[in-house]
């Protein structure tokens, strides 16, 4: 005879939600041929230029929580599939600015269309209390885990 065995510990269960959270996005966004990284690069950049902004790769990194290095990998494969657009900044020729192309607006929108419905199962447990769970997200996030600070 078998038993569920649960644990409690919040960073298990944070690191369980986020692997079945990955993995459900791999596969929803597969038909567009996108990962979980790619969407966030591009749902983040559609987001940004509906703000008016042409982010650094480096600004991208610290929004999306990616390492630096694997945005710029991102981006320059995004680059070459007709995406996004990479370009230097002018003042700052180490930066490099990121921008959607028409195509990568157009796949923003196919992926982002498929992922809120996916989100609103997985966020439908919590009924009213979603705005509520998203501020203690955040609250979360912003706990410095630098054993220097």
């Amino acid at each position: 005879m078998s038993r569920e065995f649960r644990v409690s510990t919040p960073g298990f269960l944070v690191w369980r939600l986020s692997m079945k959270w990955r993995a459900a996005m791999d596969r929803a966004l597969a038909p567009l041929g996108l990962t979980h990284a790619q969407y966030a690069v591009l749902s983040s950049l559609s987001g940004m230029q509906r703000e008016g902004l042409v982010p650094s790769q480096r600004a991208l990194a610290d929004h999306t929580g990616l390492e630096p290095l694997y945005v710029s990998k991102l981006a320059r494969a995004l680059e070459t599939d007709g995406l996004i657009e990479r370009t230097r900044d002018p003042v700052d020729t180490r930066a490099v600015r990121l921008s959607l192309t028409t195509r990568g607006s157009e796949v923003a929108g196919e992926a982002i269309a498929i992922v809120h419905p996916l989100l609103d199962r997985l966020t439908e447990p919590l009924g009213e209390r979603v705005d509520e769970f998203v501020r203690e997200l955040n609250a979360l996030l912003d706990v410095s885990l630098d054993p220097t600070e």
